[in-house]
């Protein structure tokens, strides 16, 4: 068979770990030191290779020599492969299989669509744990015919591979723990079922960037469907937009991580209430939107729910509210205090025997309250002492002073009493 034109992986390989590109690192698990190659081996005597090996964006198009891939990467755990030009999966099992204790592949942007994966060549993968799939437009064939042959895999990306549906394998996945499949088109939920079925085991469901309509399943359903599911991320899904959808998740029985960002149903609340609606909403969760969810925010959030719902009508009133009644009882309305500072206050000017009833503004610095009591007492600003008595003070008057501060420093309210004496020559 015609090797593939472009460059190899090993081509790549050399290049990028040749001691003058990459020097020789000692200790323990830090590189690979190899002193003979095979005869007529392009390459130098000795390639320094780390365990997790990076040869993104190299323009690879096939394996090449595969007893030099097995005599160089017989340690290697992690390859990164992606935007490359790979597209026949047998160049891809040629170097996978040459391997052997690769544990995390990432394929990512390489045009793989464009040839056919068989079982055979799938066999390669067999030890891999972690599988990046993104942008490769991997049909659901293949990703079937990798998972009846890849017993041990873990975690599978599967993102931006304009998937609208999910074809079900007719083998279930016992071993998955994690599917990231965001930035895909998968809005109905009897698609994300079909997830369920597949990996019972799921642990962590990231389904960000999709277009999920309503989940329309019952309680029970959804409890036999993902009975594992701990963490589930439904960023931007546009088609939530009641909070039915929010109250299923509380199906899932050992739920206790949930993202929830920029789906219609939370826009028009502030901030705040988005949090507090949601934690109340969710008891079993530890962790929101990524921050833990404290005992203390949880209750504070409770009280808020029901505080929330206590004017709306009995027919709008969530089944939780009810709950959270039995829980802490029926609240009274919080008191709404105006915190602003008072900006004017009635106080009386007394000068000599004489007492005058002013209202006075409390923005104004002591300097302009000297000016505008000017034309009253008859004295000049610079000849003019003020002194403040709070009606309940215990210790006497008080000077106003300096002429630049303001008067609602000073806590003036009304009823409160200004002296004004000239200062003494």
């Amino acid at each position: 068979m015609d090797q593939p034109s472009g460059r190899s992986f090993m081509q790549v390989l050399c290049e990028k770990y040749s001691p003058e590109n990459f020097p020789y690192r000692r200790g323990p698990g830090m590189g690979v030191h190899v002193p003979a190659t095979p005869q007529g081996s392009p390459m130098k005597d000795r390639l320094n290779l780390p365990s997790v090996l990076v040869l993104n964006s190299c323009g690879i198009t096939c394996a090449g020599d595969e007893n030099e891939i097995a005599a160089f990467c017989a340690h290697v755990s992690e390859l990164d492969l992606s935007d490359n030009k790979l597209e026949d999966w047998h160049e891809v099992s040629k170097i996978v299989s040459n391997v052997p204790h690769l544990e995390f592949l990432n394929l990512s942007s390489n045009p793989l669509s464009l040839s056919v994966l068989e079982r055979r060549c799938a066999g390669s993968f067999a030890g891999v744990r972690k599988l990046v799939l993104n942008n490769s437009k991997a049909s659901w064939e293949t990703v079937h015919t990798i998972l009846q042959e890849l017993p041990d895999l873990e975690e599978l990306f599967l993102c931006l591979n304009d998937y609208e549906t999910v074809s079900c394998s007719p083998v279930c996945c016992q071993s998955l723990k994690l599917l990231h499949i965001t930035d895909n088109n998968l809005q109905d939920w009897t698609e994300i079922r079909k997830l369920g079925i597949m990996f019972p085991s799921l642990d962590t469901l990231i389904l960000a960037n999709n277009n999920l309509t309503t989940i329309e399943e019952s309680e029970d359903s959804l409890a036999r469907l993902f009975p594992n599911l701990r963490s589930i991320n439904l960023h931007k899904s546009a088609g939530l937009h009641c909070w039915e959808d929010i109250d299923k998740l509380n199906s899932f029985p050992k739920l206790e991580e949930v993202r929830l960002l920029g789906i219609p149903l939370l826009q028009s609340y502030t901030t705040e209430e988005r949090r507090k609606l949601l934690i109340a909403r969710l008891p079993s969760i530890v962790k929101l939107n990524g921050s833990i969810v404290a005992d203390g925010e949880r209750e504070d959030s409770e009280r808020f729910f029901i505080r929330y719902y206590m004017e709306f009508p009995e027919e709008e009133v969530p089944f939780r509210y009810h709950e959270l009644v039995t829980k802490y009882g029926k609240l009274e309305p919080l008191a709404v205090v105006d915190l602003r500072p008072q900006s004017s206050a009635k106080v009386e000017i007394h000068f000599q025997d004489k007492v005058e009833e002013m209202s006075i503004r409390l923005d104004q610095t002591v300097a302009e309250l000297k000016k505008h009591l000017k034309t009253v007492v008859q004295l000049s600003t610079s000849n003019m002492l003020l002194f403040y008595l709070d009606q309940e003070a215990p210790f006497g008057p008080e000077e106003l002073k300096p002429s630049s501060r303001a008067l609602h420093s000073y806590g003036i309210r009304d009823g409160d009493k200004i002296y004004v004496e000239p200062r003494m020559k």
